[in-house]
């Protein structure tokens, strides 16, 4: 009997128990090893060549600069609105001062009868700490003499033109916070495409990297001219005769950029983007133009590519987000993108998109 209790109670061997357990562990561990190594090896990135490397990084600065217009938009809204927004807080307390003189001329009014006899109790409300509660009784200016009646009706208006301030700049307040939190996105996302972009250039050999600017400045200069740096020897005066005072004007300050980086968001006078740089152009001409290539797309006239002339703003790409200042000779002045500065290039380097010829 205590042989079967023993016999019943003794623990059931597991069929890989001991010895063949260990061994069947091992193998396992050996298997996975080897299945992560040949999957690890199966799914590795190949290594870029200095043309696929180009191509990913011309992508990532061209959805960096389409996201730049928009940024440059965002911001050009907003600018607007913090300036609508300082106004209408100037206007406020403008008539703030008017109304602290209205009420001056009630307590002015309040000595008299009191020299007189004693404060009339209208007057006594007015003049309280919340004046504004009695003088929307609409019975106030009705109990008060004719003088007073004028008065109170003076600064019960200024109150309710106060408050249509204080409410149209608290709305402005509001759609100033809504464009800085866009601005702040918009901003993330142009840094983390430059970011990446630079990455990708950061795993190139030194000789890829010479094949890489091989590739990105190809064409970036006339045959007859210098290539174009920040040196002395560049370029400062176009060419060719631009045709206008104003035209010729825009593409003289267009030379005088050659060279300056490109800042995304930048209007100069040290450095430019895209549109950046148009506008600065003509600006130095006396012509305003707007923002953004999209907008600047629909200044002045449009002007077909076989027409062109020095002055003429050429756009690129379906989004219409890149343009540049064109000098004549089928090349332009543009600030192409970050770490490329303001340069001469073909405009048939990128999809032609359009042409406007400003004001």
């Amino acid at each position: 009997m205590k042989a079967l209790v023993a016999a019943h109670r003794k623990p059931k061997q597991h069929p890989l128990g001991g010895p063949a357990a260990r061994t069947a562990a091992t193998l396992a561990l050996a298997s996975a090893a080897t299945a992560t190594l040949f999957e690890g090896s199966g799914h590795a990135e190949p290594k870029l060549t200095p043309a696929q490397v180009k191509a990913k990084v011309d992508q990532l600065y061209h959805d960096a600069e389409v996201a730049t217009e928009a940024y440059d938009g965002t911001k050009e809204k907003a600018d607007a609105t913090e300036r609508s927004l300082g106004e209408l807080r100037d206007e406020a307390a403008r008539r703030t001062e008017r109304l602290n003189s209205a009420r001056n001329a009630l307590g002015s009014l309040a000595a008299a009868q009191y020299r007189s006899g004693g404060v009339a109790p209208e007057l006594q409300l007015i003049l309280s700490s919340d004046p504004k509660r009695y003088l929307d009784d609409a019975a106030f200016a009705e109990r008060a003499g004719d003088r007073t009646a004028t008065t109170v009706a003076g600064v019960r208006k200024q109150l309710a033109e106060l408050d249509r301030l204080h409410a149209r700049a608290e709305g402005k307040l509001a759609q100033l916070r809504g464009q800085q939190s866009t601005l702040r996105r918009q901003k993330s996302d142009i840094q983390s495409k430059i970011t990446a972009a630079e990455a990708l250039l950061a795993q190139l050999t030194a000789a890829d990297r010479v094949s890489y600017e091989k590739a990105e400045t190809a064409g970036a200069a006339p045959a007859d001219s210098p290539r174009v740096t920040r040196s002395a020897e560049a370029p400062r005066t176009p060419p060719v005769a631009v045709p206008g005072s104003r035209a010729a004007a825009a593409v003289a300050f267009a030379y005088s950029a050659l060279g300056k980086p490109y800042v995304w968001g930048a209007t100069g006078p040290s450095s430019f983007d895209c549109s950046g740089l148009t506008q600065a152009a003509w600006r130095s001409a006396g012509v305003q133009l707007p923002r953004t290539t999209y907008t600047q797309i629909n200044v002045g006239s449009r002007v077909a590519r076989s027409q062109l002339a020095p002055g003429d703003l050429v756009f690129f790409y379906s989004g219409i987000s890149h343009v540049g200042l064109y000098i004549g000779g089928g090349q332009m002045i543009h600030a192409p993108h970050p770490g490329a500065p303001v340069r001469i290039a073909p405009i048939d380097q990128m999809p032609f998109a359009g042409a406007a010829r400003p004001a």
